[in-house]
């Protein structure tokens, strides 16, 4: 059971391109957001399409993957962990952000 806790799995398409950087120390770092989509209908009949967007992290060799083969509209199956941070904006407010950090991931289309 140790191997599903925190597991995150998702299917959605790429908002953008990868963002992709080498740190100082050599390791490499890719962010990119995917939107997953839900379909039902609401109390009154009506369709809703509901669109949440998720930040993904990769880091060393999942980073340089993500990199070569993840391109903005492309369908992608992601499994990673749910990680939480905080951070200080330019005018010094903090803000909150979840991210994905991505394991594994697999293009679908």
């Amino acid at each position: 059971m140790n191997n599903l806790r925190n597991r995150v799995q998702l299917i959605g398409n790429l908002g953008k391109d990868v963002e992709f950087k080498k740190l100082e120390n050599g390791q490499s770092l890719a962010k990119v957001s995917i939107a997953t989509k839900d379909v039902y209908k609401n109390s009154q009949g009506e369709k809703v399409v509901d669109v949440q967007w998720h930040n993904l992290i990769g880091w060393g060799k999942t980073a340089d993957n993500m990199q070569v083969f993840m391109k903005k509209g492309k369908e992608v199956a992601i499994q990673g962990k749910l990680r939480h941070r905080t951070y200080d904006d330019k005018e010094g407010i903090k803000k909150y952000t979840s991210e994905i950090w991505v394991n594994e991931f697999l293009l679908l289309n």
